[in-house]
């Protein structure tokens, strides 16, 4: 029997009924209403926000918290099957999703009062209400202890001052979740749209996530009451433990990436006729579509591992380094590889895998660049930390 082209070893196999039944849903959504608009909204810059409505009708937003908050409550395997197909489509549909479940309601799950839950998971949920994550400031990102971002207690309030940059959905979000340094450490506040002296600006001019809002975020003497500060934690557990939680979904949406990249190329080399053969029938072009699904087949091995890892409660960070670290190289890699076979054709937008090219250059820098994680594989290695 013939196996399957992305999916060599039949990883699909070692899902339950359910997490088959999430990725062929989510699959569904993205062919019939990802794929035929994506390419013209990276054409025009544009974030699809027509499809949000969609998105949190599936349950995507959120889906690993508990039902009671108006979620799916699905295990972490199949949120990594719905980045993978989301990102599919497209990165800056998935970096939506992830920034919404991942970066925006988690912390508030995970540190936010029982109040503050109710309050703004449901509407979250159903895609009502829409977040950013405020931690990523203008000098650097990769350190956030070095945070400028100052909140000074006044009262029953804090008054916060600073910036954030590379802020996915700042100019779609009616909430942030910004980290800012406090007198007893690093804190996380609930900074509601309309709070004065609170400003979004889109950065514009993006050759990566052209389908994606893209922000900075500006806070001057901006006034939040206590009841809008995240109670549950304080220091830099808060935002890398949700940076860890955004992470994982990262390692499987680049496959689905990767695996949109093989399709095209799989099918312009055995259609496109040159000196009178397929593309494909050549040595060096069989060679670098094997090269592909090697590579497609570890990634999927990795990161169903990384996810049982995840839903045992037993997942180190280390893990989720290792693996975003060759998950995303991966699809680069593999991206770039696919826009080469397509010959000329390859640099159009009609094709994906000059899109996912430039997505996946985003993708490979943000929630900690190759060489940062990297760097966590080798302290983990050797105890001895070279950052």
């Amino acid at each position: 029997m013939a196996l399957h082209p992305y999916d060599l070893y039949d990883v699909r196999s070692l899902l339950s009924e359910e997490e088959r039944a999430v990725q062929d849903t989510v699959a569904r959504f993205t062919n019939e209403r990802v794929l035929p608009i994506i390419g013209d909204a990276f054409d025009e810059g544009r974030f699809p926000k027509e499809l949000v409505p969609e998105i949190a009708g599936l349950g995507l937003l959120g889906s690993s918290l508990p039902e009671k908050y108006g979620c799916a409550g699905l295990n972490s395997v199949s949120y990594g099957l719905i980045c993978q197909e989301l990102e599919r489509g497209d990165s800056g549909i998935r970096s939506f999703v992830s920034v919404q479940s991942s970066l925006c309601m988690y912390p508030i799950y995970a540190y936010g009062s029982e109040e503050q839950r109710q309050r703004w998971l449901p509407d979250m949920a159903a895609g009502k209400v829409i977040g950013c994550f405020g931690l990523t400031e203008p000098h650097g990102g990769s350190d956030p202890a070095n945070m400028k971002t100052h909140a000074k207690r006044d009262g029953d309030d804090w008054v916060i001052n600073g910036s954030k940059m590379w802020i996915t959905n700042g100019n779609l979000a009616d909430i942030a979740i910004v980290w800012a340094m406090t007198d007893e450490g690093i804190q996380g506040f609930l900074v509601e749209k309309g709070m004065p002296g609170f400003t979004a600006q889109e950065v514009k001019h993006k050759m990566s996530l052209r389908a994606s809002v893209t922000s900075a975020l500006f806070f001057d003497n901006v006034r939040v009451p206590d009841s809008n500060r995240l109670p549950n934690v304080k220091g830099l557990k808060g935002p890398l433990g949700c940076l860890t939680q955004a992470r994982y979904g990262i390692t499987w949406g680049p496959i689905g990436a990767a695996v949109a990249c093989l399709d095209e190329a799989l099918r312009y080399t055995k259609e496109r006729i040159l000196f009178g053969r397929p593309v494909a029938a050549t040595q060096a072009v069989q060679l670098k579509l094997a090269d592909m699904a090697r590579r497609i087949t570890t990634a999927q091995l990795l990161s169903l591992q990384l996810g049982r890892l995840k839903d045992a409660g037993t997942m180190q960070p280390t893990q989720v380094s290792l693996a975003k670290w060759n998950n995303v190289r991966m699809a680069i890699d593999i991206a770039r590889e696919a826009r080469d076979l397509l010959g000329g054709a390859g640099i159009t937008t009609e094709h994906c895998p000059i899109r996912h090219a430039l997505n996946l250059e985003s993708v490979i820098t943000y929630e900690g660049t190759e060489t940062v994680h990297q760097l966590v594989v080798g302290r983990e290695l050797t105890g001895i930390n070279a950052f």
